[in-house]
């Protein structure tokens, strides 16, 4: 299980990599990684393992976070509004709203350790495809968290932090066509 001190923080050069599509069957090695990944957003949320173990809370993780380069991450969301607990491997998303949305107190980032304050425009709904780690193919319809967080985890895969989609000249500018999404902190 991943803890804390295996996650990269910003400035490290693999955060702003291209992740690597991944082959399937899945090797032993990143069936693993799915599995490790997952358990430590589920673990993040469990107030008994917060405490045994150095986590700290988060509703998604992706692999160049823990130095791995490849098109995978975890997501687990089980709130009122949004329940979804997967691992998405060479996701993409297919469609998407024109209406944007974002969260009004902002985003965070397991490998961001300060606070950064801004606006993150999102799309308020997309369509994504992408693999289990089974093999399976999924295609959801996301909106509010699991869409916000959908993305800002894409956003990993990609080599783009979510500070770099905040207006740096007016983080708090209104964004046209959208919706502000209220998360409860």
């Amino acid at each position: 299980m991943f803890e804390l001190k295996d996650i990269i923080r910003e400035g490290h050069p693999t955060l702003r990599q291209k992740a690597q599509e991944i082959k399937f069957p899945l090797s032993t090695e990143n069936a693993k990684l799915a599995q490790d990944l997952h358990d430590y957003v589920k673990n993040s949320q469990d107030a008994d393992m917060l405490a045994r173990y150095d986590l700290r809370p988060g509703i998604g993780i992706a692999a160049p976070q823990v130095n791995i380069a490849k098109r995978m991450f975890a997501l687990h969301l089980q709130d009122d509004e949004s329940k979804l607990s997967l691992v998405a491997i060479n996701p993409k998303i297919i469609s998407h709203s024109v209406e944007k949305t974002y969260i009004t107190v902002g985003e965070g980032c397991l490998s961001v350790d300060r606070v950064i304050e801004g606006y993150v425009p999102r799309y308020a709904r997309i369509t994504a495809k992408g693999f289990y780690p089974d093999g399976r193919e999924f295609k959801l319809r996301l909106k509010g968290l699991s869409a916000i967080a959908f993305q800002h985890e894409l956003d990993h895969l990609n080599g783009v932090m979510f500070f770099d989609r905040i207006n740096q000249e007016n983080p708090f500018e209104e964004i046209p066509n959208s919706v502000p999404f209220e998360k409860e902190k």
